[in-house]
Parts: structure tokens; C-alpha cells; sequence
């Protein structure tokens, strides 16, 4: 059994300075038994870093349409059965099942805050310009707030494919993004600056190496990494190398989209 005391002692250890904000990614059941189960986790995250963000993320608001932009990742047309189950944003929708349990509790905590974007919101404490910095062009605004603000990403038991500030880097690298569309009490909403897929991201955790801090509890690995710096890797990474961090799958629609991007745009440069 894995108690607040074994939690607050591990994430000590990553000894980041505590008026910095982070932004956290975390499976509860990579712990093991904890004794208050996400209610717990969290408490610690909060007692020791008063600035928190989690990604608060509603895929079940988004819809398929029967036509929209070539090259956007997705298969239009497709989604008859996905619309008719499509729900409409508000803020105390429950975060997608995917973002776990600590991600729903942060959610519901009073002090938290929560931002407006149908698809990719994010909630936190202490947090609330990073928060109000989002818009619908800009969906990853709040992480770049925390990078400037000399943030750190958090990682407690699961690995880079979550990490969400990576898209970041990608954005300000200029890769290409998508548009995703949402249901919200004004209709139906355009959503640019939709991610790609994550899947290769663990491509990164060579170059991050000498960036991570790391320590485990009850066999749990916790890292954690300055923002500012993992962001100038990655965009490095990717202007060097334009296909770089794609997942290895046979077929990705959202992966095969930038390969073919690319490969347009050096056929256009040559």
C-alpha cells in the first residue's frame, strides 16, 4: 500500500523549485495501491507544487462532417454512428477516460479552474492566466505560458506518448496540424491547431536524458522536465529532420498526412 507519505517523499526528489508551475501526466494504477486512491495523488501534487495543470481534454464532443480539407488526418464521412453519441461541451463535462482518474479529480477540485476549448481544455490551481491564455486558435497556449514562466512537465508513471507539451514543440516548429470540429452551445465549432498523433514521441527520451530529473515510488517512474528546454530539443529535432517523432505504423492518417506533407514541400523547394 502506497502512502501520501511515500508520494510526498518521491516527488520531493525531484527538488523543483516550488513557485514554478508544472504540468502533470499520471496513471494512478502504474502506483500500485495508493491509500486514497487519485484523491491522494493529487493532494500531494498540490502540497508541494502550488501551480498544477492537467490536460482536461472531451473527445466526445467532436463530430466527422461529410466534406471538409484534404490532407487533415481523417476519413470524412465516416462518423454517422460517432455524431448521433457526440455530446456538447460545458465545463463540468467529466474529462475523457483516457486523461485518468487524478486528471477527473483535478477537475472536480473547488479551487480548480478550467478552460473553454470543446476539445482541449486543461484545468488546474494556480494556475488561471495559463488557462485563460487558450483560445480555439490556439489550443496549447496554456503550455507555452508555463514555458515561459520556466514550468516543468511532470511525468508520473507513464511515458513521453502523453507528454502534451510536445505538440508544443511541434507547433513552433511549424509541422503541420489539423482541424477537428466540436459541439458546444453555439453550434458546431471549428477547432484549428489539432495535434498529430503522439505514438512516437518515445522517439525523444534519448535526447531528454540529460534533462530528466527521475525518481520512483513503489516501482512507479516519475520524471520530470524543464519545459523551455525539452521544447528547444524537440523543435530542433523536428526542423532538422521534418518527419521526425512520426509513429511507426503501417497506417496513420494523421502521420501519413505530415510525411506527405513534406514530401510536397521538398519536391516544391527543389
Amino acid at each position: 500500500m502506497v502512502s501520501y507519505h511515500d508520494l510526498m517523499t518521491g516527488f520531493r526528489k525531484l527538488s523543483i523549485e516550488p513557485q514554478k508551475p508544472v504540468i502533470v501526466h499520471t496513471s494512478l494504477s502504474a502506483f500500485g495501491n495508493i491509500r486514497g486512491g487519485a484523491a491522494t495523488l493529487l493532494g500531494v501534487l498540490l502540497a508541494i507544487f502550488p501551480r498544477v495543470m492537467m490536460p482536461a481534454f472531451t473527445f466526445k464532443t467532436m463530430i466527422i462532417p461529410e466534406i471538409g480539407p484534404p490532407l487533415n488526418g481523417l476519413q470524412y464521412g465516416q462518423g454517422k454512428n460517432l455524431n448521433r453519441m457526440a455530446e456538447i461541451f460545458e465545463k463540468s463535462m467529466p474529462v475523457d477516460s483516457l486523461m485518468g482518474d487524478v486528471a477527473e479529480t483535478m477537475r472536480r477540485h473547488p479551487k480548480a479552474h478550467r478552460s473553454r476549448h470543446p476539445i482541449l481544455s486543461f484545468s488546474g490551481i494556480g494556475v488561471y492566466k495559463a488557462l485563460t491564455s487558450q483560445t480555439l486558435q490556439t489550443p496549447f497556449a496554456p503550455i507555452e505560458y508555463l514555458m515561459n514562466a520556466e514550468g516543468w512537465v511532470i511525468l508520473a508513471g507513464v511515458d513521453q506518448s502523453v507528454n502534451t507539451s510536445i505538440h508544443l514543440a511541434e507547433h513552433l516548429a511549424g509541422r503541420k496540424s489539423f482541424t477537428r470540429w466540436a459541439l458546444t452551445e453555439s453550434g458546431v465549432v471549428s477547432c484549428p491547431g489539432y495535434p498529430g498523433c503522439s505514438d512516437g514521441f518515445t522517439q525523444l527520451d534519448a535526447e531528454l536524458k540529460s534533462l530528466t530529473r527521475t525518481v520512483f515510488v513503489n516501482g512507479a517512474e516519475i520524471k520530470a522536465i524543464p519545459l523551455a528546454e525539452m521544447m528547444a530539443k524537440g523543435m530542433g529535432i523536428i526542423r532538422e529532420d521534418p518527419q521526425a517523432l512520426l509513429c511507426s505504423r503501417n497506417s496513420c492518417p494523421r502521420c501519413d498526412a505530415i510525411r506527405t506533407t513534406t514530401r510536397q514541400a521538398k519536391y516544391t523547394r527543389v
